[in-house]
């Protein structure tokens, strides 16, 4: 299999190099046929198991067609009952990133695999009929079982595709799989094989690299890690899962690095590019493979037959079966997310149907009666499933906790598993800057560590870690794991040094050498999109400490946390070394590792890591990948100093390339400011929208007034006054709708971070504008109530709730909207889009 997959992996380079030759630039033709010339010829490893069909044939001859339609649908944890599984007979669940056994994030491992034991035994329980058919869960264990506290954290792909190491990857997939059969699980949702095109995709830390080739050298050896390698005895065994190649397809290329957009290309460059790493996972035998929100050239993938059916299961013999991700059926047109028989019939397996699972099944057994979706299509798909459970074994497994790992706590951050995460830590790391030599440190050094990042495992760890944006999170939440500072205080204390930690670099005793470890904060999906590659644009503080620093005559070593490549000239301008360290994971002190020296003053560990992305030379430079016309990035595609390397980097331009104040994605009022394009104004039914642009201001009858006051800086927050005389009402006007269709398809929030100045007597209402006589409006009064007064809190009302409440979230004009007829008094200090989890007070939607 190993040689299949080599063979493979150097087809499609040798393909994509003949067709970038014959692709025709800017072309964008619909979809082809299956036997399209561009579409790999690829040999489904499992060789036919006449056996095996006689079971499916049986099983599914016995099936009702409400059983059979059942199998077709995966619901969420939050969502649906072991009760719900036992009365539908469903084929699949999914926790999904904020899903957790009882709403805990920090749910511990035995309650994880008691729930996974409870769904089992609804699934083959027939006392009210039905067939036992054990149910399949599915979780995104993307960088380790990373839902779990004290599982291992690996640094997320962006920085495993830096190693160039498919071996350590196999054995990544190993633990990954082991960890994750503990808990109960037997399906991880990785591994991504997304090649990214554009840095300024939320999701680009969820690709291996930006190269087709590094990315297809990875994907089957990911996937015979998770599943075991085909042929042996270990295949799909107890301490395996089944992998789910994703997401199919074209989801690193949509425009403008938008998430679930639109990837215009033409079919060859799709091949090329964005289907390098199915080939060989495929050869490698992986179980599933999940569609992709987006579209190809106009076509959303979930209900894209010529690619789902046609190339991926016709010309690729892909033999396994196609999930959907999350609620994604429900952008196919003419679809909705609890009705959508397109899906089915384009090739979809099995749809990932979160919170609409009840609705799905009932329109898609309607459709099945009705021949809608015909027999055929219904019986390959329910047959592609069964196939799947057969080959794990889970007809005769038991249930989770009775399996060969099942419970086996103490293999959760065990030492094997972590020296294995902590060498990939050390390989991922990618040194671009080390003027003077300065690195390695002697660990004899008096080091300081500084910045944000230095003690934060949560902020190491990224995306995907306990929750789906991984923030929020707490020290006791990572037990088995080291922060980076940890890791450099543990290491210079033995050698006779010492380390002290101080976030903001104000220390006791003036050090020897400064590292500060900073960067972007946790982020997932569409929350990380961001509309250039400058960072944190208006907030100079990581800056500013590093320049302190220096200015103060100590050398400064940054260690950069981040999801993708950004600009930077200003910040390695003023270091002595710089560090792309990405997103390690629990294993902080692998950093420790290679910047420290032993203790007798030889190199610990020598720098491995090559980059996976080129990294951009000006912050506008998006179009930026290795092979593309008039490439000239700032660090090439596969840079990365060694210590015998000379490190010296002539002072960078520190012109961004971005005219004018930046800024955030998602963030409509900060900072005492209105985000850009957008106007900050006061009305009622008596005074037409008033601009606020000075304070205090007031409208004509008192109504309401407004004035600055402070949260975390001098008059960063506004001060809202409602006198009661009459209603009126806060809002932000842009001069561009906002399509947040996307975050409504989840749990992201509208939130508040506001401070409670009085009593809350009356309604106070949140709301979105979407232009003439459109709106949604929910309810803040008892939420608000229950807050302490005088104390900042976040309050968040899910986006969905506005589209409940009659808003068309895909065309916002008006965000928020803040109303109020009785005396009140609110401060607010920032309004944002925001994950679940970082919300102390949630509003529920109102039952309508």
């Amino acid at each position: 299999m190993h040689s299949t997959i080599m063979r493979l992996t150097a087809l499609a380079a040798a393909l994509g190099a003949a067709l970038a030759a014959c692709s025709g630039a800017g072309q964008a033709p619909a979809p082809r046929a299956a036997d399209a010339s561009p579409w790999p010829d690829v040999q489904w490893p499992l060789p036919p198991d006449p056996a095996l069909e006689a079971r499916i044939d049986a099983l599914l001859a016995s099936m009702t067609l409400e059983e059979k339609v059942g199998q077709l649908v995966q619901g969420d944890i939050a969502s649906i009952t072991p009760e719900d599984v036992r009365k539908y007979r469903l084929g699949s669940v999914l926790a999904g990133g904020n899903s957790d056994p009882g709403g805990k994030y920090d749910a511990t491992p035995a309650q994880w695999l008691a729930q996974a034991d409870a769904f089992w035994e609804a699934s083959m329980d027939t006392s009210q009929g039905g067939k036992a058919i054990p149910i399949l869960y599915g979780i995104d264990a993307v960088h380790g079982q990373s839902n779990i506290v004290g599982a291992t954290l690996f640094p997320h792909n962006i920085g495993l595709g830096a190693m160039r190491n498919p071996d350590l990857m196999r054995r990544i997939g190993e633990v990954t799989a082991l960890e994750t059969r503990v808990t109960g699980m037997e399906w991880a949702f990785g591994p991504t094989v997304a090649v990214p095109q554009d840095d300024r995709w939320g999701r680009a830390y969820e690709g291996y690299s930006e190269s087709p080739e590094v990315v297809a050298s990875y994907a089957g050896a990911m996937v015979e890690g998770l599943q075991g390698k085909v042929g042996s005895k270990d295949f799909l065994d107890g301490r395996h899962v089944i992998a789910s190649a994703k997401h199919f397809l074209g989801d690193g290329g949509t425009a403008g690095g938008k998430d679930q957009g639109d990837t215009a290309v033409d079919e060859a460059t799709l091949v090329r590019i964005h289907a390098a790493g199915y080939p060989t996972a495929i050869a490698a035998g992986a179980q599933t493979v999940m569609a992709s929100f987006n579209s190809v050239n106009g076509v959303k993938m979930h209900g894209n037959k010529p690619y789902l059916t046609d190339a991926l299961k016709g010309r690729m013999r892909f033999g396994g079966f196609v999930v959907g991700d999350w609620n994604g059926h429900g952008q196919v047109p003419g679809c909705k997310n609890d009705d959508c028989p397109a899906t089915i019939n384009a090739g979809l397996d099995m749809a990932m149907a979160p919170d609409s699972w009840k609705g799905f099944y009932e329109t898609t057994l309607a459709a099945a009666k009705a021949g809608t979706i015909g027999r055929e299509r219904l019986d390959d798909a329910v047959r592609r499933i069964l196939r799947v459970k057969f080959r794990l074994g889970l007809f005769e497994a038991g249930k989770p906790s009775q399996r060969a790992v099942g419970g086996k706590f103490e293999l959760l951050g065990a030492p094997a598993h972590r020296a294995i995460a902590r060498q990939a830590v050390r390989e991922s790391l990618v040194l671009l800057k080390n003027n003077g030599g300065v690195l390695p440190l002697r660990p004899q050094l008096r080091i300081l560590v500084a910045g944000d990042g230095a003690n934060d495992v949560g902020k190491q760890s990224g995306g995907w870690t306990l929750n789906w944006q991984g923030t929020g999170t707490k020290r006791r939440d990572f037990p088995n794991a080291d922060t980076i500072y940890e890791g450099i205080a543990a290491q210079a204390g033995a050698a006779g040094g010492s380390a002290e930690f101080a976030v903001d670099g104000k220390y006791a005793t003036k050090p020897d050498v400064a590292i500060v470890v900073f960067g972007e904060n946790p982020y997932a999906e569409f929350q990380g999109d961001i509309p250039n590659l400058l960072y944190k644009p208006g907030n100079d503080a990581d800056l500013d400490l590093i320049k302190r620093l220096k200015a103060e005559g100590i050398p400064v070593v940054s260690v950069f946390l981040s999801g993708r490549p950004l600009w930077m000239n200003r910040e390695i301008n003023a270091s002595d070394a710089f560090v792309a360290a990405w997103l390690p994971g629990s294993e902080g002190a692998g950093i420790a590792d290679v910047l420290l020296r032993k203790a007798d003053g030889s190199v610990q560990h020598d720098f491995k890591g090559r980059l996976s992305f080129s990294w951009p030379r000006r912050a506008d430079q998006y179009a930026n990948n290795v092979g593309q016309k008039d490439y000239d990035p700032l660090f090439k595609f596969g840079y990365g100093l060694r210590y015998a390397d000379k490190g010296e980097l002539a002072p960078l331009p520190e012109t961004s390339g971005i005219d004018g104040e930046q800024s955030a994605s998602g963030v409509f009022f900060a900072k005492g400011k209105p985000a850009l394009g957008t106007r900050m104004l006061l009305s009622n039914a008596g005074q037409a929208d008033m601009p606020a642009t000075t304070m205090p201001v007031a409208l004509a009858d008192g109504s309401l007034s407004m004035a600055a006051v402070d949260h975390k800086a001098q008059e960063d927050a506004r001060r809202l006054t409602w006198s009661g005389s009459r209603p009126a009402r806060w809002l932000l006007a842009s001069a561009r709708p906002l399509d947040a269709t996307r975050e409504s398809n989840g749990d992201v929030q509208l939130q508040l971070t506001l401070r409670r100045d009085s009593e809350v007597t009356a309604p106070v209402w949140l709301g979105v504008g979407c232009g003439e006589g459109c709106s949604g409006r929910v309810d803040l009064q008892p939420a608000l109530a229950a807050l302490p007064g005088g104390e900042w809190k976040v309050v968040g009302v899910p986006l969905k709730c506005f589209a409940a409440a009659g808003a068309d979230v895909g065309k916002l004009m008006q965000v928020p909207v803040l109303e109020s007829a009785a005396a009140l008094r609110l401060s607010v200090s920032r309004v944002a889009l925001g994950a679940l989890n970082e919300a102390q007070a949630t509003v529920a939607c109102p039952d309508r």
